[in-house]
């Protein structure tokens, strides 16, 4: 029986943050220290995104609010709402992004109908709510009442994959099964403006953004690029639970980035891709060649980095990885399936279409994923070209002038991890 991910498709709020601009508004926080100044640029500077979304249209810095609630552009001031408020918008404007993803998935599938639902499987980490998302995705979509609803909630960055992995062993039990998986995240709700380190890089990365997949083993008809769900593995590193956290405070979500993250990883990616890739002697060791595509979690571009230079990939097959880092920032657990997009989105190869998928998290956690890319993607020469372009901008960007954007005096202070 073959697990397949029928579509793929991505949402993300109206407002548009560009990065320059939200650094400079950190940097002019009246509470910065010195060296807080020095660390807002560093981070922002070496992120290597150029644009974020939020759901926060007060953050675009072009409109002044009457009563603002997160930023006073008036006093270029960034404000301190308190958790409770934060998660009032979260419950408004994430069930949108729920829905609006979901809904997108499933358009995409013209094969399916809502009524084909049988599981709803909903992900997040930047908000709570009851009845939560899962259930709102349920009734704005007019789905069945008896589909059976699942959420996961505060996992961080790598919660799409138990989700995915839920669905596909929801359809090897019951080969009718259609499962909706949507992760959405609203991370810039959490922003603040702070002296510390880890505070300063989450606000430099973090984004909001939703995706969402139809899954099912059904034998119906396929004409599009579709992924098969293979196999996935989860492996937690010996060290690392005090380096990544993400914890509830009185004035939003706190997130802890250790410095040594990129450094864990490095030493434990490999062991931790073996459990993965042990059942196709193949794939198996590296360098891996038997592996055309690369769908890493862009939860910072010091972990790209890493990755890119432990496992020997090319820079071409970071491109995913970092193209969405660019455009979208960390959105989170959304995030990878972006970069999965990207894939699917990317004319069709000569190779076998092999994709290991990875995302990193708190304890810290390693979540990894064999699929297979099927069906005939796009052919055409100018989305050949836009992708052979998207290598050379990005490769330049984070290869060498990003790198360089860290003061060497700043570069231990500052962790571009994720979450």
């Amino acid at each position: 029986m073959t697990v397949i991910l029928r579509s793929l498709e991505t949402a993300v709020p109206a407002t548009v943050m560009v990065q320059s601009e939200v650094r400079d508004v950190f940097a002019a926080q009246p509470d910065l220290t010195r060296l807080g100044k020095r660390l807002v640029g560093a981070a922002f500077d070496s992120s290597g995104i150029e644009t974020r979304y939020t759901v926060v249209e007060e953050l675009t810095m072009e409109t002044a609010s009457e009563a603002p609630v997160f930023f006073d552009r008036e006093n270029v001031r960034i404000l301190t709402p308190s958790t409770k408020t934060r998660n009032q918008v979260y419950a408004e404007e994430g069930t949108k992004l729920f829905v609006e993803a979901a809904r997108k998935a499933l358009e995409a599938a013209p094969e399916l109908q809502a009524s084909d639902v049988t599981h709803v499987i909903t992900a997040s980490c930047t908000g709570f709510f009851a009845p939560g998302p899962d259930y709102k995705v349920v009734r704005a979509l007019g789905l069945d009442p008896s589909v059976q609803r699942y959420h996961l909630g505060f996992m961080g960055c790598y919660a799409a994959f138990p989700a995915l992995r839920s669905a596909k062993a929801f359809c090897e039990a019951d080969p009718d099964a259609v499962v909706l998986v949507i992760a959405a995240e609203l991370c810039s709700l959490h922003v603040r403006s702070s002296n510390n380190p880890d505070t300063i890089v989450g606000s430099s990365l973090f984004a909001d953004g939703a995706a969402a997949a139809l899954v099912s083993a059904r034998d119906l008809p396929l004409d599009r690029p579709a992924l098969s769900l293979d196999h996935f593995e989860t492996v937690l590193t010996p060290v690392g639970e005090e380096s990544m956290a993400w914890n509830i405070g009185d004035e939003g979500f706190e997130m802890v980035l250790g410095t040594y993250v990129p450094h864990i990883i490095d030493e434990h990616i490999v062991g931790a891709l073996e459990p993965l890739l042990a059942r196709d002697a193949s794939l198996a060791g590296l360098p891996y060649s038997g592996i055309e595509h690369w769908a890493i979690h862009p939860g910072g571009r010091s972990i790209l980095d890493k990755v890119e230079a432990k496992l020997a990939l090319s820079e071409e097959q970071l491109v995913p990885a970092r193209q969405t880092l660019r455009d979208y920032g960390n959105m989170s657990s959304a995030t990878v399936m972006f970069v999965l997009k990207h894939i699917l989105d990317q004319p069709a190869s000569s190779g076998d279409g092999r994709i290991c998928s990875m995302a990193f998290g708190p304890g810290l956690t390693v979540e990894t994923a064999l699929l297979t890319k099927i069906g005939a993607g796009p052919s055409d020469a100018g989305t050949a070209q836009a992708a052979a372009s998207d290598t050379v901008e990005v490769s330049d960007a984070d290869s060498a002038g990003a790198a360089a954007a860290v003061p060497d005096d700043l570069t231990p202070l500052l962790s571009e991890a994720g979450a």
